[in-house]
């Protein structure tokens, strides 16, 4: 819902939006010494390129039509050092343009990861990664490059465009007025391409948004479209979607091309104009050879800058929806936040105050909770349950029954929308994210490692673990064997993702991350689902041992590694429709009874036929 939102940026005609590019700009100002040194250079080196024309009239009117060369040597030393001037300015607006360019990058890109860290659960589920992926690669590099270059090179064009006209005005008003009558119809035409130009280029844009995904969807599941034999569909679909692309790309290359020309033109029929009408004044005698040589070198070079602040003006406009895309994402609001009050005595996620989190025992309230996900049917209605501190507690219940729910209500990645979840009889509302967060264990069905060795991965729970530490808890969910084996043991690089072990492998490693980081509350979303049977016995062995005197939720789909939970709960419809002990609940033959003997029966078979 959320890239759905946002994607619908891409077609709006909208007109630039001050506002967003005065934020975008603060970035350049963090850098007040190199902003500033910019932009004087840029307005002194347009005022050179003003003088340019000037010296050459006082050159053509003094030392030719003169013909005198008194001053000549100090004329030629003036523009010498005016030349070698511009030359170390040129130098200076290259090297502090690509220096902001960087910070600037830098900066919004940090903004951004820290954002994507703090947003919650739920955004993710709603957002494409292609969409954060373009934001932040493409998007980025893209306004960073506009602000340091384009946007500068607008403030010379504009110093130079307003520095010739106050020249022409004062060397010749009635001639500099008939060359600007060429403005008006050049400001209607760069209108009207500016709105075409606009219109293809946020069509590019969405559509190179779309393609980024379709990589990221095509790479993580390649194994899928292998096994369903989706290659020639996937390549049919990817060739649509880059054609589409293709098209509209050329039209607004079509469209550029166009444009440049007429400019062109128009530029020349202004010179033409200075050139015919000077050039009669200066066979009349109204005018010199001087001040007509300063008149066609400005005309034929006034409009390459019109020209440029139209090009720039078009490109800010169809910058519009990458600067709204980018500032929209680092304004996006996190659903789940801490309030003032318990940010000033907890602290954040990234300041915690960790010497006033008060130790979590591990004691879990439900308190008439209802939860709804946004835009759906409620999942939970009135739910109520209460876990004692170190009791392990299972969930079992056919698909959108409401276990995901209810743990990920318990790790606080989303909130009631009605009643109180309390940890140690408190609404974890009054404590910080990080407080509970930092003392969860949580164990996916499809475990994700980083990029770096098993090691690495291992200690990602506890970056203060000693080498022995990390070994103890790899031997404790018994992943030491298969490690060991590997090439360079506990320093074999697992690849991105993990590409390199087996899904078996990938989830001992996260066994081991999590009971390295010793939380007080343990989630196990359908944690051993991707293990073989002997594995999983191991692991249920070194649980029972790591769960003593902990809380855990325990979301299983084979019963079999939940019968020495505490208690097991039966949700059905967002309710709790039974409870008790594995044994209790077969002596009541409902629901659970019938579950656990269909897969024994179909276990065994399994068994037997292997």
């Amino acid at each position: 819902m959320a890239s759905a939102l946002l994607e619908q940026d891409y077609d709006k005609d909208v007109k630039v939006d001050l506002s967003i590019w005065k934020r975008l700009f603060q970035y350049a100002f963090r850098y007040k010494k190199n902003t500033t040194i910019l932009i004087v250079i840029n307005i002194l080196i347009a005022i050179v390129d003003i003088i340019y024309p000037l010296m050459s009239r006082y050159a053509i009117d003094t030392f030719i039509e003169g013909e005198t060369t008194k001053g000549l040597p100090f004329f030629v030393v003036l523009y010498l050092c005016l030349i070698a001037f511009q030359a170390f300015g040129v130098y200076l607006f290259v090297a502090r343009a690509g220096r902001i360019e960087m910070d600037v990058s830098y900066d919004i890109r940090q903004e951004g990861f820290r954002k994507l860290q703090e947003l919650s659960f739920s955004f993710y589920d709603k957002t494409a990664v292609g969409y954060l992926m373009a934001r932040m690669v493409s998007d980025v590099g893209r306004l960073s490059e506009m602000i340091a270059w384009s946007i500068v090179d607008l403030l010379w064009a504009l110093t130079y465009v307003i520095g010739v006209t106050a020249a022409m005005l004062v060397l010749n008003w009635k001639l500099a007025l008939l060359v600007l009558t060429v403005i008006p119809p050049l400001a209607v035409i760069s209108m009207y391409f500016r709105k075409k130009i606009l219109k293809y280029q946020r069509r590019v844009r969405k559509t190179n948004s779309r393609i980024t995904g379709a990589f990221n969807e095509g790479i993580m599941g390649a194994m899928t479209t292998k096994t369903l034999v989706r290659e020639e569909a996937n390549y049919s679909e990817f060739r649509e979607l880059t054609g589409e692309m293709r098209k509209t790309s050329i039209r607004a290359a079509v469209l550029s091309a166009m444009f440049m020309p007429i400019v062109m033109f128009l530029g020349s029929i202004g010179t033409g104009l200075a050139l015919y009408r000077g050039g009669h004044a200066v066979l009349i005698g109204t005018l010199t050879w001087g001040t007509l040589s300063a008149f066609i070198s400005y005309t034929m070079n006034f409009f390459e800058p019109v020209q440029q602040i139209a090009g720039i003006l078009a490109e800010l406009q169809s910058a519009q929806a990458s600067a709204e895309r980018v500032i929209s994402l680092i304004d996006t609001p996190c659903e789940i936040v801490d309030t003032p009050e318990v940010i000033a005595k907890y602290g954040d996620s990234f300041n915690p105050k960790r010497e006033n989190w008060e130790r979590i025992r591990g004691e879990v309230e439900f308190k008439h909770v209802s939860f709804a996900y946004k835009g759906g049917e409620k999942v939970l209605t009135d739910f109520n349950l209460h876990v004692e501190a170190g009791e392990t507690i299972a969930l079992v219940g056919e698909t959108g029954a409401g276990k995901s729910t209810i743990v990920n209500l318990v790790c606080r990645f989303y909130e009631p929308t009605e009643g109180q979840v309390l940890i140690d009889g408190k609404d974890y509302r009054e404590r910080s994210q990080l407080w509970l967060q930092d003392s969860l264990g949580y164990v996916l069905q499809t475990p994700h490692l980083f990029s770096g060795t098993i090691a690495d991965n291992i200690r990602y729970g506890r970056k203060d673990a000693s080498d022995e530490e990390v070994r103890a808890a790899a031997r404790m969910v018994h992943a030491e064997d298969f490690i060991l084996k590997q090439e360079h043991g506990y320093d074999t690089e697992v690849g991105e993702g993990g590409v390199r072990l087996s899904t078996g492998e990938k989830q001992l490693i996260s066994f081991a991350r999590v009971i390295l980081a010793d939380p007080r509350i343990f989630v196990l979303d359908e944690a051993t689902s991707s293990i073989d049977t002997e594995t999983e016995q191991l692991i249920q062995d070194a649980i029972t041992k790591v769960l003593q005197n902990r809380t855990s939720f325990i979301v299983a789909h084979r019963l079999s590694t939940i019968r020495n939970a505490d208690r097991i709960l039966v949700i059905r419809g967002g309710k709790i429709t039974e409870s008790g002990t594995h044994r209790e609940l077969l002596n009541l033959h409902g629901y659970y009874y019938d579950l656990y003997t269909t897969q024994f029966r179909e276990e065994a078979a399994n068994e037997i036929l292997s």
